[in-house]
């Protein structure tokens, strides 16, 4: 049964085209993946799903009376003071609320002789509905949920306020499970998510027997966990019923046919123009004319959509030999240290790998070696001869309504502005989003704006947190080639093993030094 129906639907930003005339239907049940290049208005579309955007034209049509549950970053800002756990417990909020009724009818029924069978009537419907919507199980869902996002290595009495964007976003992705709503609109779940949480999560989601719509870069744990997938591109919204897996089989094909259907089509024009050529003038003039107008009728197909693959390289600095940075008994966090003293050799051209669980100091480590924290105790030694390019997982900007291109020209005053397109082409930033405020910009568009900023300056040590983060497919590959080739150092954070493996030498395990 179709739970949700959306019938041509056509949406613009600025002069982009996202959709148009799209149509689509989500099924009762049904585990749907959304994917496209970045940019291509998968969060808009859930945006439009949520009524969060009016589409320009289109007609989104839920089934009434289903429960709609999207990931809001900003759900916890009037319950900051909260701790984790009691913010969780707001998932409940009713079934709490029902207990203190049913609680409060059975002290009322003891006070109340007279009135006490009324009063325990009362009690009974209110305990019927407490058991009928699993309220004793409550407890034990909590904390498999706490233990399956590892919400309990935060500390479940530490308030919202005192998070980090990351432990906020699991803390909210927990609630909104707990909340059970009939259908899950998720945008990057994975996002700040260990392997170990993926991997419950994925299994989460697949014994679920709610729908959902879920946006992912991590093709392995939509392989999991859909079994149909949105595809989203050049302005169409197609569905494919099938595994991730599927779905790359189905679109080979379906392009493949396409494309000999386009060449087919183009042989012909090509033939029926000669004949026209050939005959206009002469005796087969008419016939001639009658395939003129044949040509001139013809739905003409539009060119196969082929991406141009993505090449770019980080300048190397002079590499030289030996040490470029090196810690002695390093102590790091704020008030407190998040890890134990640390003693790090970073040699030139070597390639390491930050690993551990969230929250356990991963990035605190990478702002204290590049100077942006002060130690705690310790010392941090960069010797003379390093050039460090740091790449931040935020997508934080000093005036996030400058366009890029306003950014890039106060970066580098010299350059002309086609030259700044040009840097900003690099990163399939097109000149229409370069002129647009940073803060309109997709996930995707911002981290690819970073990123083209880090390719600008000359380093032998590349220190990267999270770089893959909100990147589509076709970037995270060229990215992948371009760390490949760098001759220099790498330090990397990074919680998608496939993008390191083979190429990374050394593994910093911070999970194993706070055993």
């Amino acid at each position: 049964m179709s739970i949700c129906n959306v019938a041509h639907l056509t949406h613009q930003f600025d002069e982009k085209i996202l959709y148009q005339d799209a149509e689509f239907e989500l099924f009762n049940g049904e585990h749907c993946g959304i994917v496209g290049p970045n940019g291509a208005g998968k969060s808009t579309l859930m945006k439009i799903l949520t009524e969060q955007i009016s589409p320009d034209q289109g007609d989104i049509r839920w089934q009434p009376g289903i429960t709609i549950g999207a990931l809001n970053q900003q759900a916890w800002t009037d319950q900051a003071e909260m701790t984790i756990l009691e913010f969780l417990k707001t998932a409940y909020q009713t079934l709490w609320q029902w207990e203190s009724q049913m609680n409060e009818a059975y002290l009322k029924a003891a006070e109340e002789v007279k009135n006490s069978e009324h009063w325990l009537k009362k009690a009974g419907r209110l305990q019927e509905q407490l058991n009928a919507a699993g309220f004793y199980e409550v407890e034990v869902i909590i904390e498999k949920t706490i233990t399956g996002l590892g919400l309990d290595q935060i500390g479940l009495d530490k308030p919202l306020c005192q998070l980090s964007g990351g432990q906020r976003a699991k803390v909210i992705l927990a609630q909104l499970l707990l909340k059970n709503p009939d259908v899950l609109l998720l945008d990057e779940p994975t996002n700040y998510l260990d392997h170990e949480h993926i991997v419950w999560l994925a299994e989460m989601l697949r014994q679920r027997t709610g729908a959902f719509l879920v946006i992912t870069h991590d093709f392995d744990f939509l392989q999991q966990i859909a079994a149909s997938i949105l595809n989203v591109e050049w302005g169409h919204i197609t569905k494919y019923y099938g595994s991730y897996d599927a779905f790359l089989r189905q679109k080979e094909h379906r392009q493949k046919e396409y494309r000999r259907q386009y060449e087919a089509q183009q042989e012909k024009i090509k033939k029926t123009e000669e004949y026209i050529r050939r005959n206009i003038a002469g005796v087969n003039t008419r016939i001639a004319q009658g395939r003129r107008k044949q040509l001139e009728r013809l739905e003409r197909l539009t060119p196969p959509d082929s991406p141009v693959p993505l090449h770019f390289d980080f300048p190397v600095a002079s590499i030289g030999q030996g040490i470029l940075l090196e810690t002695s008994e390093l102590s790091v966090g704020y008030e407190r240290p998040l890890l134990p003293e640390l003693d790090l050799k970073i040699q030139a051209g070597e390639k390491w790998v930050v690993t551990g669980f969230n929250g356990i100091g991963k990035t605190t480590l990478l702002k204290t070696l590049i100077g942006e924290l002060p130690p705690l105790q310790g010392s941090v030694r960069r010797f003379e001869t390093l050039r460090i390019t740091y790449f931040s997982q935020t997508l934080s900007w000093p005036d996030p309504k400058q366009s890029a291109l306003a950014l890039f020209s106060d970066c580098y005053p010299r350059k002309t502005l086609q030259e700044l397109r040009f840097l900003l082409a690099q990163c399939r930033i097109s000149h229409e989003l370069a002129t647009r405020p940073l803060d309109t910009l997709s996930g995707g568009e911002q981290a690819r704006v970073k990123l083209c900023l880090a390719l600008q300056q000359e380093s032998n040590l590349l220190i990267l947190d999270e770089p893959t983060q909100h990147l589509d497919e076709w970037v995270k590959k060229a990215l992948k080639e371009a760390l490949q080739r760098y001759s220099g150092a790498i330090l990397l954070v990074c919680h998608e093993a496939d993008f390191y493996t083979g190429w990374v030498e050394h593994q910093l395990s911070l999970r194993s030094l706070v055993r």
